[in-house]
Order: C-alpha cells, then sequence, then structure tokens
C-alpha cells in the first residue's frame, strides 16, 4: 500500500538534519593534500559552542595522528558556515575558534522565516529581504570585519545580481557562486560604488517590512542612484554617440 508523508511533517523541521562529520582517515585526508597547495576545510551545520570544540579537537586529533607517523602536512584554514540563526546570533564562539566564515544563506532564511522552500504551500513566504535575514547577514559581515575574519557568502543571494550592491553595501567582499552567474555579479561589482553603497545598506536594513522580492529586486539593482544619475549617464552615451557620428 503507498504511503506519502503526512502534511505537518516537514522534513525541514522535522528534527535536525542528518550531519556527517567527517572522519579521522578524510580529515588526514585533507591534511595531507593541503601540502600541494592552500586549503581551507569548511563545516556545515553548527550551532552549539560545544559542537565546534568537539570539532577543533577532532582536527587536532587528525593532525597529531599525523605528526606520530611523521607525514607532511600543511596549514588549513578551518571556517564555519553560518546557516542556522543561532550561529549568527552566537558569533562570537565561532570567531574564537574559526579562521574564516560563509554565510550560507539558502538555509539560513528558510531556518530564520520557518520556511522549507520545498513546500508549496509556504513556498511564497521565502523572502531574502525580510528584515530579520538582512540584518543576521549583515551582523555576520561586519563582526567578521571587526574581527579580521574573511566572511564570504554563498547561496542564491551571492550569484543574483538583484543582491550584489546590497551585499557590497554590507560590507561582503567575497562572493560564492555558480560559475555561469560570475560574469553578471563582476558587472555589477565594477559598476558600484562602495562608499554611496554602504550609506544606502544602511537605510536599507532600518526598513521595518521588506519591500517584497520583486520591486525590492528593480531597486537593488540601480543601488542608492538617483534619476539624476542615471540622466547624466544617458546623456554621456548620447555625446559619444555624437562624437563618433562625426568621426564618419
Amino acid at each position: 500500500m503507498p504511503t506519502s508523508t503526512p502534511p505537518w511533517d516537514c522534513g525541514l523541521f522535522a528534527g535536525a538534519w542528518p550531519t556527517r562529520p567527517c572522519s579521522l582517515t578524510q580529515l588526514r585526508a585533507i591534511l595531507r593534500a593541503s601540502v600541494h597547495g592552500p586549503t581551507k576545510l569548511l563545516i556545515p551545520m553548527l550551532a552549539h559552542a560545544h559542537e565546534i570544540r568537539r570539532t577543533v579537537a577532532l582536527i587536532d586529533r587528525a593532525r597529531a595522528e599525523l605528526d606520530n607517523r611523521g607525514i607532511a602536512y600543511g596549514a588549513v584554514k578551518i571556517g564555519a558556515m553560518i546557516e542556522i540563526p543561532a550561529a549568527a546570533l552566537a558569533l562570537k564562539v565561532f570567531l574564537k575558534y574559526f579562521d574564516f566564515l560563509s554565510i550560507g544563506t539558502n538555509d539560513l532564511i528558510q531556518y530564520t522565516l520557518a520556511i522549507d522552500r520545498a513546500d508549496e504551500s509556504v513556498a511564497h513566504l521565502y523572502d531574502p529581504m525580510h528584515p530579520a535575514v538582512l540584518g543576521l547577514v549583515a551582523g555576520t559581515i561586519a563582526q567578521g570585519k571587526a574581527a579580521g575574519k574573511d566572511v564570504s557568502v554563498c547561496g542564491e543571494m551571492a550569484g543574483e545580481v538583484g543582491f550584489t550592491r546590497l551585499l557590497l553595501g554590507m560590507g561582503l567582499r567575497s562572493f560564492s557562486m555558480h560559475p555561469a552567474q560570475i560574469l553578471a555579479v563582476k558587472q555589477e561589482v565594477l559598476r558600484a560604488d562602495a562608499g554611496k553603497l554602504a550609506e544606502w545598506a544602511v537605510q536599507v536594513l532600518a526598513q521595518e517590512e521588506s519591500p517584497g522580492r520583486r520591486r525590492a529586486h528593480r531597486g537593488l539593482l540601480h543601488g542608492p542612484e538617483t534619476f539624476a544619475d542615471r540622466r547624466d549617464e544617458s546623456a554621456d552615451r548620447r555625446e559619444e554617440a555624437a562624437k563618433r557620428a562625426k568621426r564618419h
């Protein structure tokens, strides 16, 4: 007889996600590979201080085992994924133990808003522009920067050009995305004015409600530019076109 998942049994919140911590064999292999070039190890789904200490202890044990065997390994930077609200709100302990952070926006949005994107009945409530989401992202970037730790953003927000200028305004300088998205995001970065974006991002973060995805994206694509700025750019393009016409 066919079975189905009860409508209330949402996989995302039915319990803790299954975690598969690296075995000592895997950690030793990563450490050994580091002799061939710069290596970073990113740990996902951490929320508690005891989980962090256990993870660090396991990595130290892997190093000790290699030392005992006389096997060489290089320096490996250890980072943590910030993809659970608890992690973003308890960032101090993460900054104490890790060399860098990566904000996993897809999961962070889902857990912050209690929304499962795979559930059609609530997927419309998935909102990257929700003030709570933006506050967690901006706070993580700011605290990481203050502590001298590298912070990157991965997930859909990193590769969606509608968010590029806002993330730049928050102080983000490292984006992780699918290769197909790099060119479009790079163009937005090259056209951006970080000074203007920082002031504008503060205004966006001060909003009490999400402006809605479609309207927000139209605004984010232009950032803090005014109509006069865009009008001047259009005038410059017309002037340049006229000069080219005269030359021909």
